[in-house]
């Protein structure tokens, strides 16, 4: 009986092993994953959702460029045109002398143009509902491999950064643009600007003009 106990107590001793050393091992899977793949991963959550940050109404808009790539400031936010990866909406003045943009055979009026310097500008028309959203990913990932030999000081954590215009006109049309940035975390600084960018993955991702 004795020896029956011994067994049995062997064999719940070796599957509390074998079930610690698969946690073990799934654990260190996952943390490989987060960390060599951590940017795959936190743009594929972001297609389900993200969290917003800031919202606020538009009160400006200016065109810094030649019509087709530039810099489009929406009232302090500075975002850019020239991703050659996203799409390359053209803006200028449209057929009745209003600042609009053209995408895909679709052009969005945004208002009559006003003197801006040297730059195209326009506010928000009455009754029109324009508005930018600033969200970031769900996930972020940590960095432990960055290191800037320059400065010594290197992000130990980054995460997708996004800026998504909305703009309504009382007819029903409505613009969409959406730009996604990468953010850094610096210990001690806490997460800076989040207008970092990366080749193939930054920048304006989409344009959409609707009906």
């Amino acid at each position: 009986m004795a020896n029956r106990n011994v067994v049995q107590q062997k064999y719940q001793m070796r599957k509390i092993l074998i079930t610690l050393a698969i946690l073990i091992a799934c654990i260190a899977a996952l943390s490989a994953t987060w960390i060599f793949r951590g940017r795959q991963l936190s743009l594929f959550i972001d297609r389900f959702g993200t969290i917003e940050a800031a919202s606020a109404r538009v009160n400006l808009i200016v065109y810094e460029g030649s019509g087709t790539g530039g810099i489009l400031h929406i009232n302090d936010l500075a975002l850019g045109l020239n991703d050659k990866n996203g799409p390359t909406p053209n803006i200028g003045s449209t057929k009745d002398n209003q600042l609009g943009l053209a995408s895909g055979g679709k052009v969005f009026a945004f208002g009559p143009p006003r003197s801006e310097a040297e730059n195209l500008a326009a506010v928000p028309p009455a009754g029109d509902d324009a508005f930018i959203e600033i969200r970031r990913s769900v996930l972020s990932w940590p960095t432990p491999f960055d290191f800037n030999f320059m400065t010594g000081h290197s992000p130990s954590w980054k995460r997708h950064r996004y800026y998504q215009l909305i703009w309504k006109k009382p007819s029903g049309a409505k613009l969409e643009m959406l730009w996604r940035y990468e953010q850094y975390f610096y210990p001690g600084d806490g997460w800076g600007s989040g207008f970092m960018t990366r080749e193939g993955s930054t920048g304006l991702i989409r344009v959409d003009i609707h009906p």
